[in-house]
């Protein structure tokens, strides 16, 4: 086997352990009844997953798209008209 495949085995297997033993320290702080520790810790899920996602540079995907930009048919689809006689009807 090729290293990528070995590395991209090697990926998923931590990504699964990861998975597992996440889901194990849950399931054992349910049984335990500690739910404020659960709270905590979904919080700082929540926390890390909203920096990640305000720290992502969403910007600079669409600055080097090569598609040209969709119109937003939304108001012809509300209407229950097709995008093409949308604007013969007005």
């Amino acid at each position: 086997m090729s290293r990528k495949a070995n590395k991209g085995r090697y990926r998923r297997f931590v990504t699964f352990a990861w998975l597992a033993a996440l889901t194990i320290l849950t399931v054992f702080l349910i049984y335990r009844e500690m739910t404020a520790v659960l709270y905590i810790l979904a919080t700082l899920g929540v926390t890390a997953l909203l920096i990640v996602v305000a720290l992502a540079d969403l910007s600079q995907h669409e600055k080097f798209s090569t598609e040209s930009p969709h119109a937003d048919d939304a108001a012809a689809i509300g209407r229950g008209l097709s995008p093409s006689n949308r604007t013969s009807q007005r």
